[in-house]
């Protein structure tokens, strides 16, 4: 084999520049925060229902419990009231749960539930921190605001 030829053979088996390689890691590096920032606010959206679900399962409660009490009440934690929660916080520790007296400022004709964001769920988008409804159905945030989703 002659020299000019094995040259050749050499010149064409480059390898990846160091300016090609830093391209392509800076390219990842985007798309990997993208990626990290997309599914944190996924996880919050999805982090929600803990909170939602907590106020309609409450809402379903007194329903109940003021049919057979004629009153609703504000202890969802007790078997004697609702029963429902083991604390003061939802289930998976993202909402803390209040009960009041609704509109009617009177426990035994009104009621209001409220979960407020808590923990790493307090990074949520600032309108869907805090969550209620109350004896007539009425929720906040608005349905609107895409926060009950």
């Amino acid at each position: 084999m002659n020299m000019q030829r094995l040259d050749k053979c050499f010149t064409r088996m480059r390898g990846v520049s160091l300016i090609e390689l830093l391209t392509v890691i800076t390219i990842v590096a985007i798309l990997g925060s993208l990626a990290v920032g997309a599914y944190g606010r996924y996880s919050q959206r999805a982090n929600r229902t803990d909170g939602t679900a907590a106020l309609l399962r409450i809402q379903v409660a007194e329903e109940k419990f003021f049919l057979s009490n004629n009153t609703y009440t504000t202890d969802f934690i007790t078997a004697a009231g609702l029963g429902l929660l083991t604390g003061a916080t939802t289930p998976n520790g993202r909402y803390t749960i209040t009960l009041t007296a609704g509109a009617s400022g009177n426990i035994a004709t009104s009621f209001l539930a409220t979960a407020t964001a808590y923990g790493g769920q307090v990074q949520d988008a600032p309108a869907c921190l805090v969550f209620s409804i109350d004896d007539r159905g009425t929720r906040t945030p608005a349905d609107s605001s895409g926060c009950w989703k």
